[in-house]
């Protein structure tokens, strides 16, 4: 038994028995940039690209009419902006405790497709690119804030992500490659030794952005997470003590096929390794360590290279639901025929905005549930095992009582776990004050059999675990956008209230965030930038 259960178990806990380092306080004023910096490197400024209407949330959600398409650079760059760049500021009047410091431009906080959690956007987005490509063959880092490639390695260094990818992983023959890290103290200079937990969650909130955008396109994102962690940290000049490897999405590119640079992908480097040798140069002049991260970077990158054999993740399958359990019908899901980029750009944290004067349809909460299901299979090299179960505490919702929900997926159904008003658990159990769950149509819940999975493939699962999470996190914040819903995503709750009151102890199934949907008040106060 692995590092990963202890750490498992710890997060479960941290309700009732505080994690360690208990009576940290983040220095703020010597806190992180929200990106990496790498001074005097050549920029490539990415093209515009417009996003065309029939590419709709439904298309991205389904993966519908197959995944033949080719990957060029305005379509990259438009996956890159609509993900992680910036795409508005935040100055809406809200409930969080980050609201007095919005209107000062060097605390901005700006609106991003993909959700993060406290907003700190760790992950790390790097372009290998070989000779098939657009430009001249190198490693490059997306820059968030200027919406540009800078260069960080002139050379074709493609094959050594392939060989560092292995046999067996996903995706298409290529020399086009994103890579994603997460640089930890960008997130545990505030969040300590339970970053790990969040930022693992962030990866798979990118991810899933990723595959809404590119599927409505019919383009594919295959991600792999099993791979040489060590081999792609030292090819890029860094330290996975300080930033893991999380994933590598192969792309199929434009006019690639037959190229040398393809030939070159599927052996070793096509030459003597020149590894990134530009640094970050960090903004906090201290810069922390917390026990239990680095335990578990090292636990979760210690096998790296063991890609699950196919089906290994069954045992770990979210179970299905008790046909003991009085089941309640569920309205059809509604069309989104919103387009992605609208509906990721919509996307927003709620923030102690909702109303609960107006209820949600029944069908926007079945929408919301259908969305989420989707998620549950972020695709590579993780097979198409399902590992989130859907519950709902449901308070607000037309023609459904209150009371306590599992969501059945094959037949689109709620099964009743408890009746009653939820609403006084909900708040009980909730650590902040940024939200009234009380008022929020429902709060969504998903579980993972968290031990089975680490059991079934090792430490590295947990990294898989949180990764679903954030990709269902990311589906019903995007689904909720579309159907013109608010939302919000929190972990600060008692785990442990959870499992008791869903009765989860028996299934192993651990909850790990709370997804609250709803309506917000009408003619929230906000303040329009853009015409200022």
């Amino acid at each position: 038994m692995g590092y990963a259960h202890e750490y498992a178990a710890a997060i479960m806990q941290r309700g009732r028995v505080p994690m360690d380092p208990a009576d940290f306080v983040p220095n703020w004023s010597d806190g992180p940039r929200k990106a990496k910096f790498y001074p005097g490197t050549d920029s490539l400024p990415l093209p515009g690209t417009d996003y065309p209407a029939h590419a709709t949330l439904d298309r991205g959600l389904a993966q519908e009419g197959g995944m033949e398409g080719e990957f060029d650079l305005p379509a990259l760059s438009g996956m890159l902006r609509d993900s992680y760049g910036l795409t508005g500021r935040r100055l809406g009047v809200q409930a969080n405790t980050d609201l007095s410091a919005l209107p000062h431009y060097p605390l901005a906080n700006w609106s991003r497709g993909s959700a993060s959690g406290g907003g700190l956007y760790p992950v790390s987005v790097y372009w290998v690119s070989g000779p098939g490509g657009p430009v001249p063959p190198g490693a490059h880092y997306y820059s968030t804030r200027h919406h540009t490639m800078q260069r960080l390695l002139t050379g074709d260094v493609s094959g050594e992500v392939r060989a560092a990818l292995g046999d067996g992983a996903p995706g298409p023959a290529t020399d086009q490659y994103l890579v994603l890290g997460v640089k930890y103290w960008q997130n545990s200079f505030k969040y300590n030794n339970f970053s790990f937990h969040a930022v693992s969650m962030d990866v798979g909130a990118c991810v899933q952005t990723w595959r809404m955008w590119a599927g409505a396109r019919g383009l594919g994102v295959e991600p792999a997470l099993w791979f040489d962690e060590e081999r792609l940290a030292a090819l890029l000049g860094v330290s996975t003590k300080e930033e893991g490897i999380f994933a590598v999405v192969p792309l199929k590119w434009t006019g690639a096929a037959g190229t040398s640079g393809v030939a070159a992908a599927s052996g070793a480097s096509s030459g003597p390794l020149c590894p990134v040798r530009r640094k970050d140069v960090e903004r906090s002049r201290t810069v922390l360590g917390f026990d239990a991260l680095e335990r578990m970077q090292a636990a979760t990158s210690a096998r790296a290279t063991a890609r699950p054999a196919p089906g290994a993740l069954a045992p770990a399958a979210a179970p299905p639901a008790d046909p003991a359990l009085p089941e309640v019908a569920l309205a059809p899901a509604l069309p989104l025929d919103t387009d992605v980029r609208t509906a990721l750009r919509r996307r927003r944290s709620s923030f102690g905005r909702f109303d609960a004067q107006r209820p949600v349809s029944a069908a926007q909460l079945a929408t919301c549930l259908a969305a989420a299901v989707t998620g549950s299979r972020i695709g590579g090299d993780t097979g198409g095992t399902r590992l989130a179960k859907l519950y709902a505490f449901v308070s607000h919702v037309e023609g459904l009582e209150p009371g306590s929900y599992a969501y059945d997926p094959e037949a689109h159904s709620l099964r009743l776990v408890k009746e009653g008003r939820p609403g006084e658990f909900l708040q009980k159990n909730y650590f902040l004050s940024n939200y009234n769950l009380e008022q929020a149509g429902a709060v969504l819940v998903p579980t993972v059999r968290t031990t089975a999975v680490l059991d079934a493939v090792g430490d590295r699962g947990y990294r898989l675990v949180n990764a679903t999470i954030g990709a269902v996190a990311q589906s019903v914040y995007t689904a909720a956008s579309a159907v013109d819903l608010g939302c919000g995503v929190a972990l600060g709750f008692d785990n442990i209230s959870y499992i008791e009151e869903l009765g989860l102890a028996a299934t192993g199934e651990a909850p790990l965030l709370i997804m609250m949907i709803g309506h917000e008040r009408p003619a929230p106060a906000d303040f329009r930038y853009e015409i200022a």
